[in-house]
């Protein structure tokens, strides 16, 4: 009787929203599904992996290799899958045996950097190996992750440059040409996230600016909606995002989403907007701790300060149908303190804000 209940309340919940939506009634973030396409396989739900698959990089192998490893955490959500485990550990480590092609994607200078992660990742796949065969599910979960953290270190040093040139229209704009990393304290615990300018340099350039003004610092959460969103970003007083003190004016930041397979973001415009209904983001939201810039629901490109965490619940948001991929502006992901997330609520507040990595890839407009 208790599981029947459960199921109608939930049931009920989502039929609520969906009304909800329909009507316009939710604020600005969501609007009607009948353009919106589930994402092909299996979508990825984790930030860290969007973060690995995101990166400027052209190395077919070493995408393999994430992949491989990746997956595993498909098979252990599975019953006794160990082939398939086994199958994905010797994949991986049939790629590490010839480093060379994951060496060609790095230059001369980090070679030596480059090779002695390429040791440590074979020696934690053979770690893997023995936890398989042991049937070791916990060791499974925690080898996985360090193997990957040390995956995305590499990929990282085969990064080489800044992928594009954003518009002439918003060199006016700080922008991040590259990643960093901010820790939020709130009276609730800690949360990191990573803030990709590789894929939103102008939308995570503007965050982290903010962040080293200490802009945040102090400011309550203004919205929690459980299974949905927690937002702040809005300064006491009547305005209600960042007011440039070298200009007296409101800074505007406009929308910014890369498509896959596209060498630059698309500004300005939704996706929607665009005819673009199926494209997807490199940066989606699919992901509990998604990262967004909030904006005026008819202005793409409102946004200023205020910014909410997209608290993924893939039957009430499920990726491909969560309806706020192109329209808004995933910049990062959160990558610790996710239950932190869980507990906040209205009124809880952001203590402080601070990049404690990448601060240097921040790069200032030029003062004419």
């Amino acid at each position: 009787m208790t599981n029947l209940l459960n199921r109608w309340l939930k049931n009920t919940l989502i039929a609520l929203l969906l009304v909800t939506v329909y009507l316009g009634l939710s604020v600005a973030l969501w609007t009607p599904s009948s353009n919106a396409a589930l994402p092909a396989g299996n979508a990825i739900t984790d930030g860290n992996a969007l973060l690995r698959y995101a990166l400027p990089i052209d190395n077919q192998d070493v995408q393999k290799l994430q992949a491989s490893l990746e997956d595993i955490a498909t098979q252990l959500r599975a019953n006794r899958r160990w082939g398939s485990i086994s199958s994905d550990i010797t994949a991986a480590s049939r790629i590490v045996s010839d480093p060379d092609k994951l060496l060609k994607s790095i230059p001369e200078a980090k070679q030596p950097q480059a090779q002695n992660l390429i040791s440590e990742i074979k020696a934690g796949i053979s770690d893997l190996r023995q936890a398989a065969e042991a049937k070791d599910k916990e060791q499974i979960s925690l080898g996985r992750a360090k193997v990957l953290d040390l995956v995305g270190q590499l990929e990282e040093l085969m990064v080489q440059g800044f992928p594009f040139e954003v518009p002439a229209e918003y060199s006016n704009l700080p922008q991040l040409k590259g990643r960093a990393t901010v820790e939020m304290k709130t009276n609730k615990g800690t949360i990191t996230l990573v803030v990709d300018g590789y894929s939103a340099p102008v939308t995570a350039g503007n965050f982290v600016d903010l962040v080293q003004r200490g802009f945040y610092d102090g400011l309550e959460f203004i919205r929690a909606e459980e299974s949905y969103v927690l937002q702040t970003g809005d300064p006491a007083g009547p305005e209600q995002g960042f007011i440039d003190p070298a200009t007296g004016k409101y800074r505007a930041i406009p929308l910014e989403v890369l498509v896959k397979g596209d060498p630059a973001p698309t500004y300005g415009i939704t996706l929607e907007q665009a005819g673009r209904y199926r494209d997807e983001p490199v940066l989606p939201f699919s992901a509990y701790g998604a990262v967004a810039m909030a904006r005026p629901e008819p202005d793409p490109n409102g946004g200023s300060s205020q910014f909410f965490f997209f608290l993924f619940e893939p039957e009430l948001t499920p990726a491909g149908r969560n309806l706020l991929d192109g329209r808004y502006a995933v910049f990062g992901y959160v990558t610790e303190g996710k239950e932190v997330l869980e507990q906040l609520k209205a009124g809880d507040k952001v203590e402080s804000a601070r990049v404690i990595q990448g601060a240097e890839n921040l790069v200032q407009p030029q003062v004419a």
